[in-house]
């Protein structure tokens, strides 16, 4: 970009800056009484109340796991079901995970106090899922707990098949 460009986008700038009404303009007169009112309602809006009871939790330290989770958020309130997410193959933890308040308030609560909150030298990410992003799947096995695949026995069978 040259000299010249740049007094150009310069002047630019300072025209759109000054397209705006003149300083003695339009404050000769006095505003209806309707819009007045519009512009109250308007800045005025109602926050939606959220009804998520499932909450996002990133950032987990090792060590911190479905137990611990159930029993350190047990103190806010009810807690209906906790998932870690965890590798399939090896059973460790991916570091995130879900947990289910019986009450969207607690949720909300729990989600306002404990997002960055230092956890053995991690700092948790709390967010509240909105119940229609929440997967049907998300709660499935839950109760089971993770069994892992024994490699060493399927190898084992594996190598001690006869060839013909």
């Amino acid at each position: 970009m040259g000299l010249r460009d740049k007094k150009r986008n310069q002047r630019r700038v300072l025209s759109r800056r000054s397209a705006g009404p003149k300083t003695g303009e339009g404050k000769d007169f006095l505003p209806l009484e309707g819009k007045e009112q519009r512009v109250r309602e308007k800045k005025q809006p109602e926050e939606p109340e959220s009804t998520a009871t499932v909450l996002y939790i990133g950032h987990i330290p090792h060590g911190f796991y479905e137990d611990q989770m159930q029993g350190f958020f047990q103190q806010f309130g009810a807690v209906k079901r906790v998932r870690v997410a965890r590798n399939r193959k090896t059973g460790k933890s991916k570091h995130y995970g879900f947990i289910e308040f019986e009450n969207p308030e607690v949720a909300k609560i729990v989600a306002d106090e404990m997002n960055n909150y230092l956890l053995f030298e991690h700092t948790l990410q709390i967010e509240p899922v909105p119940p229609e992003k929440v997967h049907a799947k998300l709660w499935k096995g839950v109760r089971k707990g993770f069994i892992p695949v024994d490699r060493v026995a399927i190898e084992r069978k594996r190598l001690s098949k006869v060839i013909c």
